[in-house]
């Protein structure tokens, strides 16, 4: 699907297969790509990216949401391999860039280990799939890689705008996260609360969970239960 999965362990046994997209061949090719460096160690990155009560604060822009839109949402999770899956829903209503896939959408969005996000939006005639891929470059910098992939030929011919959509998209959660660090390095109790922080709890257990099975040889047992998780957006 037009990527390069490079693995980097020390038991090549033990790699698990490269995450696909679902509903596109193994030869599709992406329309865009978007690369950008957060001044965040991963697993900030990816707490901050799963979050899913921040985007009227942090995206705040006419064609996605504003803090006016914000209101009360419920979402149904289930344990998929090696992570999550917010099962297949409507878009929330104040989530406006949608609309260019016309008709009625449904949407899923998985995450799995070691930090990849994946979300399909489908239609009766298209479809668009983003994956988000978070990549460790040293202890204080990480490497998010957000890929897009659609159906629709005539939005081709906008590539450059949405290009600059996706850019000022990504670099809204790079600016947030680079302050978060200034806090950060004072060495805060974080606390992780129901149900909103909840995906960035399930994250943490299953890193523990992957940890353990890898040192004891044992089967991989993904802690997450099923739950419909509330939260404001």
């Amino acid at each position: 699907q037009g990527n390069v999965w490079v693995y980097f362990g020390e038991r090549p046994a033990a790699v698990e297969d490269i995450p696909r997209l679902p509903g596109l061949a193994d030869d599709a090719r992406y329309q865009h790509a978007e690369c950008m460096t957060f001044e965040a160690e991963a697993d900030h990155a990816v707490i901050g990216l799963m979050d899913p009560a921040h985007g009227p604060y942090v995206h705040r822009a006419w064609w996605w949401r504003t803090p006016r839109s914000i209101h009360e949402k419920q979402k149904r999770f289930e344990p998929s391999h090696l992570g999550f899956t917010m099962v297949r829903h409507r878009p929330s209503s104040n989530s406006r860039a949608y609309a260019v896939l016309g008709g009625v959408p449904q949407t899923e969005i998985a995450f799995r280990l070691p930090g990849v996000r994946i979300e399909q939006v489908q239609t009766e005639r298209h479809l668009y799939c983003g994956l988000t891929a978070i990549t460790p470059i040293d202890g204080q910098r990480t490497r998010v890689s957000h890929v897009m992939y659609w159906t629709m030929p005539w939005l081709n011919l906008f590539k450059p705008l949405v290009g600059r959509f996706a850019r000022a998209f990504l670099d809204q959660d790079r600016r947030v996260v680079a302050r978060q660090q200034q806090g950060l390095r004072f060495n805060p109790r974080l606390m992780l609360i129901n149900d909103a922080d909840q995906q960035a709890r399930w994250y943490f257990q299953l890193k523990r969970e992957y940890q353990r099975a890898m040192d004891s040889g044992e089967p991989f047992r993904n802690p997450v239960e099923a739950a419909i998780l509330s939260w404001r957006s």
